[in-house]
C-alpha cells in the first residue's frame, strides 16, 4: 500500500506542476475531435494543417486514438484548418480567433465523409475498410462484412484476425484461451460466467465492430494472459430511435434463437436495450475413451457411451445515460442472464489387466446445470471547462453470478465394483464490487491518463456427495467427500499512463501497480490459505505511420492470470468413476511476457502482418495423475509450467472488383511446453495453425452468396494434444426493402455429416485417448431487419469500470 500511496502523490504532482505550467503558457489554441460521420468512430493518425495565408503551413498536427488534435502557442486572427484523411474528403475550416478574452477555439466534432467516386448518373461509393491497425489493437468491423446476417457472433470470430474457434466451440485469442471479453469497453456478467451461451445467443448485425486489444495499456487490469477481445455493439447514430432484430433457426444442432438492439435518445436522455436468447441442443452422439497404463500391473480401459443435452441460454442489458450540460454526465448500465441445461450420458466401463477381467460396469448419468448472473454500474464523468478532454470519473459496480450443479449417477452390470449410487451437488456463488476514479489530462500533444481502483471479491461453493443406502432407499450425504469452500480476493490497484503523438510518430507507455489480497477457508475442515503480492506491470505501444495509409507497431507487454472460482474450488467432479477432476485452491497467478511487431497497409489490398514472441512462467495448467492403487486419473490445476511461442499473423483483404471480394485470415505458430507431472518432468511441442478463407460476390437485386473454408490445427498443451479441423460453409443472403430486411439461408459442412474429435492425454505412467464422434453438417436460416432512424450519438462516459484481471471458467 505504501507503493500505491508514493505513486498517487507522484502523479497528483504531475498533474499540478503541468496545469501551473500550462495555465503560464501564453497564447491562443485550436483543439477538436475527428470521427467518420458514417459509423462516428473516432479517427486516428488524419493529418491537420494549420493555414495562415493561402500558401502557408504554420504547423502540422495528427489526431490521437480519440481522434482529437490540439494547436497552442498561436496568436489572434483568422486561421484556415485543412484536415485530410485517406479515403475521406479533404474537409476546411476557417476559425476566428479575436483579440478577446476568449483564447481557445473548441470546434467539438469534425466529422469526415467518405470520399465517394462520381461516374456519370452513378456514384460508387469506397470499399469499407474490414480490418484496421491501430496502435495497440486490431478492429474488425462487424457491418462491413456482408455475412453478419447470416452468423452469430460466436461463428463470426473466425474471421477476426488472431482469434480462432476450435471444434468444441471455444475462442482462441493468439492460441491462448486466456483472455478477457469486454462489452462496450466494460466487463459484463453475460461473458464471466460462460461466454458460449451469450456469442451463439448474439446476432452479429447487432455487433459494430470486434477490437483484439494485443497490448492493453495500463487503464485496463492486468488479467488476460493474451489480451482483450472488446465487442462494440451497434451505436444509435440520430435523434430519435433505432434498431436491429435477427431470427434464426438452425438444426439439426442448434435450435432457435432470437436476439437484437434498439437505441432511443431524446434531447440530453439516452437509451440502449440489448437482448436475446436460443436453445441449443445436441442430439445423441457416440463417444469412446482408451487408456493404458504402464507400471508392474498393467492395464488397459475402454469405455463407450453416448450423450445428449440441451440448454437455454438468455440475456438482456440496458444503458442510459443523462448529459445535465456539456460538463457533466452520468450513465447506468444493468445486465442479467441466465442458462440452464440438462443432459444425459449412458456409457459402459471395462477394466482389463494381463490376469484377465478386473472391472466392469454400466452407468447412467442425469445432469442439470443452472445459471443466473447480473451486474450494475453507475458513472460519473465531469468535464473541464477550458478543455472538454479533460475529464475525471468516479464509477462504481456490483456483479454476481451462480452456477448450481446436480447430477445423479445409476450404476448397472457390476462386477468387482462396490460403488453405490451417488448423487453430486455443487452450488457455486461469486460477487464482485468495483470501485474507480479516472483522470484524463491532455497536454497538446500528450494525453495523460491516471487512476485508482479496488474490487473486492467474494468466492463460495457448496458442494455435497450422497451415496445411496439400499437398506433405508434413499441418499445418505458423505461428510468426508463434502466441504463448504470461500475465497475472498481483494484487488487493490493504480496506473500512470502517457500518450504522445509526434508528427507520423504515436508512442503510448505506462504502468499497473496492484496489490493482491487472497484468502481461502475450507469451513467443514478448518484448514485455510493465505496469499499476498504485489506486481508491476508495465506497457508499451509504438506506431510509425508511413504513406499510402500504411504503418508499422510495436509493442510490449506484461499480463497476469489469475485463478477463478472454477480453477481454485476443491469440488471432485465423480460423474465418471475412473476420471475425476477438481480445483487447487493454493494456485499462485501466471505471468506472460508478450511482443508484438507489425505491419498494416490499406490500399486495393487490406494487409496485415504480425510477428509475435510470448514467454510464459508459472503457467496454470490442466495435470492429469494417474494412480495405480485406485486405477483412476485424476485431473487437476497447477502452476507447473512454463511455455514460449512463436507466432507468424496475416490477415488480407481483397476487392477484385466492385462485386467480389476475398478475405484471409491466418496465424501459424510455434510453442514448447515445459512442466513437472507427477513428480516427472515432461516436455512438448509442436506447430499450432489457423485459417479462415473467405469470398463473397454481389448479385443483382440484393443478392449475394458467400463461401468460408476454415483450417484449425492441433492444439498443443503440457500432455497432449487435439486433432485438426477442417470445416467450410455456403450461404446466400436476399436484402429487401432497402436494405431494411435481409433472409439468409447457410450450410455448414456439406459434404461431412459427422467429425470425430480426438485428443491424445499422456503421463509419466499411461496414456490417453478420448474420442467424440459430434454432428459436422448443420443448416441455419435467419431474418434480419434494421428500423429507425436517429440524428445524434447517444453519449456515454469516455471512462469507466473494466475488471479484466480474472480467469473464467472457460
Amino acid at each position: 500500500m505504501k507503493i500505491i500511496n508514493i505513486l498517487l502523490v507522484l502523479m497528483l504532482q504531475l498533474c499540478v506542476h503541468t496545469g501551473i505550467a500550462q495555465n503560464q503558457a501564453a497564447g491562443y489554441s485550436i483543439r477538436g475531435i475527428i470521427s467518420d460521420s458514417a459509423s462516428h468512430n473516432a479517427l486516428t493518425f488524419i493529418t491537420v494543417n494549420l493555414i495562415k495565408s493561402p500558401a502557408t503551413v504554420l504547423k502540422v498536427d495528427y489526431s490521437k486514438a480519440d481522434g482529437s488534435f490540439s494547436f497552442a502557442g498561436l496568436e489572434s486572427g483568422s486561421y484556415t484548418l485543412a484536415v485530410v484523411g485517406v479515403g475521406y474528403k479533404t474537409t476546411r475550416i476557417t476559425v476566428e480567433l479575436p483579440d478577446s478574452s476568449q483564447k481557445a477555439g473548441d470546434l467539438g466534432n469534425i466529422p469526415l465523409m467518405p470520399d465517394l467516386v462520381g461516374l456519370k448518373e452513378v456514384v460508387v461509393k469506397a470499399s469499407k475498410q474490414i480490418v484496421k491497425q491501430e496502435i495497440d489493437r486490431i478492429t474488425y468491423d462487424m457491418q462491413a462484412d456482408p455475412e453478419n446476417k447470416v452468423f452469430n457472433a460466436l461463428e463470426m470470430m473466425r474471421k477476426v484476425p488472431l482469434l480462432s474457434v476450435d471444434a468444441d466451440n471455444n475462442v482462441y485469442l493468439k492460441g491462448n484461451a486466456d483472455f478477457r471479453i469486454l462489452i462496450n469497453g466494460k466487463p459484463s456478467s453475460m461473458m464471466e460466467r460462460n461466454y458460449r451461451d451469450i456469442l451463439r445467443s448474439m446476432p452479429a448485425s447487432s455487433i459494430e465492430r470486434i477490437e483484439v486489444i494485443t497490448t492493453p495499456p495500463a487503464k485496463y487490469d492486468a488479467e488476460g494472459l493474451a489480451g482483450i477481445i472488446n465487442i462494440i455493439t451497434r451505436k444509435p447514430v440520430d435523434n430519435g430511435y433505432s434498431g436491429t432484430v435477427n431470427v434464426s433457426e438452425r438444426f439439426p444442432v442448434g435450435g432457435p434463437g432470437v436476439g437484437g438492439t434498439v437505441s432511443a435518445k431524446f434531447n440530453k436522455l439516452g437509451m440502449t436495450l440489448m437482448t436475446g436468447g436460443n436453445q441449443y441442443r445436441i442430439p445423441s452422439i457416440r463417444t469412446m475413451s482408451e487408456r493404458a497404463t504402464r507400471g508392474q500391473d498393467p492395464t488397459y480401459l475402454t469405455q463407450n457411451g453416448t450423450n445428449r443435452s440441451t440448454n437455454y441460454s438468455g440475456y438482456l442489458g440496458y444503458e442510459i445515460s443523462y448529459e445535465f450540460d456539456t460538463l457533466n454526465l452520468i450513465s447506468a448500465q444493468f445486465n442479467i442472464n441466465g442458462s440452464q441445461a440438462r443432459g444425459f450420458v449412458s456409457q459402459n466401463s471395462l477394466l482389463m489387466a494381463d490376469s484377465g477381467l478386473l472391472e466392469q460396469y454400466g452407468l447412467a448419468n442425469t445432469s442439470r446445470d443452472l445459471g443466473r448472473g447480473m451486474d450494475a454500474a453507475f458513472n460519473y464523468q465531469r468535464s473541464a471547462k477550458v478543455n472538454k478532454n479533460q475529464l475525471l470519473t468516479f464509477s462504481y459496480r456490483y456483479f454476481g453470478y451462480s452456477n448450481n450443479q446436480k447430477g445423479q449417477i445409476d450404476i448397472t452390470e457390476r462386477i468387482n465394483v462396490n460403488l453405490p449410487d451417488y448423487r453430486q451437488v455443487n452450488n457455486q456463488q461469486f460477487s464482485e464490487q468495483t470501485l474507480q476514479v479516472d483522470y484524463v489530462y491532455p497536454i497538446k500533444k500528450l494525453n495523460v491518463e491516471a487512476g485508482l481502483k479496488a474490487i473486492m471479491r467474494d468466492n463460495r461453493s457448496d458442494f455435497q456427495f450422497e451415496s445411496f443406502v439400499t437398506a433405508a432407499n434413499a441418499f445418505d450425504p458423505d461428510p468426508f467427500r463434502s466441504n463448504r469452500f470461500t475465497n475472498t480476493q481483494n484487488v487493490f490497484g493504480a496506473y500512470n499512463t502517457y500518450q504522445y503523438t509526434f508528427k507520423k510518430w504515436g508512442l503510448k507507455a505506462g504502468a499497473r501497480i496492484e496489490q493482491t489480497f487472497v484468502k481461502a477457508d475450507f469451513v467443514s475442515t478448518g484448514s485455510r490459505v493465505n496469499q499476498n503480492y504485489v506486481n508491476v506491470i508495465p506497457s508499451l505501444s509504438i506506431n510509425r505511420k508511413l504513406k499510402n495509409n500504411a504503418g508499422f507497431n510495436f509493442g510490449y507487454t506484461q499480463r497476469i492470470q489469475r485463478p477463478g472460482i472454477y480453477q481454485l474450488n476443491p469440488f471432485v467432479d465423480r460423474s465418471n468413476p475412473s476420471f475425476e477432476r477438481s480445483g487447487n485452491p493454493v494456485l499462485r497467478p501466471a505471468f506472460v511476457n508478450d511482443f508484438q511487431l507489425g505491419f498494416s497497409t490499406s490500399k486495393k489490398v487490406s494487409l496485415n502482418i504480425g510477428l509475435g514472441y510470448t514467454h510464459l512462467r508459472d503457467m496454470i495448467m490442466a495435470v492429469a495423475v494417474f494412480n495405480p492403487q485406485t486405477n483412476i486419473t485424476r485431473l487437476t490445476f497447477g502452476n507447473t509450467g512454463r511455455a514460449r511461442l512463436f507466432m507468424l499473423m496475416l490477415n488480407s483483404n481483397y476487392s477484385i472488383n466492385k462485386n467480389w471480394n476475398l478475405s484471409l485470415n491466418s496465424r501459424v505458430a510455434h510453442g514448447r511446453v515445459f512442466g513437472v507431472v507427477d513428480g516427472q518432468a515432461v516436455s512438448n511441442q509442436g506447430f499450432m495453425y489457423q485459417a479462415n478463407l473467405s469470398t463473397g460476390y454481389k448479385l443483382a437485386k440484393g443478392w449475394r452468396v458467400n463461401g468460408n473454408l476454415n483450417v484449425v490445427g492441433p492444439n498443443i498443451n503440457i500432455q497432449g494434444t487435439t486433432n485438426s479441423i477442417v470445416s467450410s460453409s455456403l450461404s446466400v443472403s436476399k436484402d429487401m426493402f432497402n436494405y431494411k430486411l435481409a433472409l439468409s439461408a447457410a450450410v455448414n459442412n456439406p459434404f461431412t455429416q459427422f467429425r470425430n474429435a480426438y485428443r491424445e492425454t499422456f503421463g509419466p505412467n499411461f496414456n490417453q485417448v478420448d474420442l467424440r464422434r459430434d454432428y459436422f453438417r448443420s443448416f441455419t436460416v435467419s431474418l434480419n431487419y434494421k428500423f429507425g432512424k436517429l440524428k445524434e450519438a447517444i453519449k456515454k462516459n469516455k471512462r469507466g469500470i473494466r475488471n479484466d484481471d480474472v480467469q473464467t471458467d472457460n
